[in-house]
């Protein structure tokens, strides 16, 4: 079959050789860097600024739309589109408290509650208070 198509067309065969190549894996760090966090949070504050006010010309636009066709899908459509503007900005602050959440994580705290005590009291006191716990102890 090929044969008639080279004929028809009026072409020569070709074989062009295989070339290969070698995808080098980039290795993901275990842990994200504070630029790498920076740089999602700036994107993702980007692109929900940019949600927003698309969404705020869309709701006027539809809104026109709606009051001069008085349809009511025009006004379905009008209160759809405020859902989803509203959405937006609920989601620009999780952005703000889940930065705050990974930046606490990656901050070293210590120990929050000390379960240390400590004793006032010389040695002879100290000594009569660990015989006494002892007697308790065994009675």
């Amino acid at each position: 079959m090929s044969d008639r198509l080279d004929k028809t067309f009026n072409i020569t065969p070709e074989v062009v050789p295989e070339e290969k190549t070698e995808v080098i894996k980039k290795e993901k760090p275990d842990r994200l860097t504070k630029d790498d966090i920076t740089r999602d949070y700036e994107y993702t504050r980007g692109n929900l600024y940019s949600i927003i006010e698309k969404g705020q010309e869309a709701i006027d636009g539809i809104l026109e739309i709606a009051q001069e066709s008085e349809m009511p899908r025009a006004y379905e459509v009008a209160g759809q589109l405020i859902k989803s503007v509203s959405d937006a900005t609920d989601k620009l602050i999780d952005l703000q408290k889940k930065l705050k959440d990974v930046n606490e994580e990656q901050v070293v705290k210590g120990p929050s509650t000390v379960n240390n005590s400590l004793f006032v009291g010389s040695t002879a006191d100290l000594a009569k208070l660990i015989k006494s716990e002892t007697l308790k102890k065994t009675e």
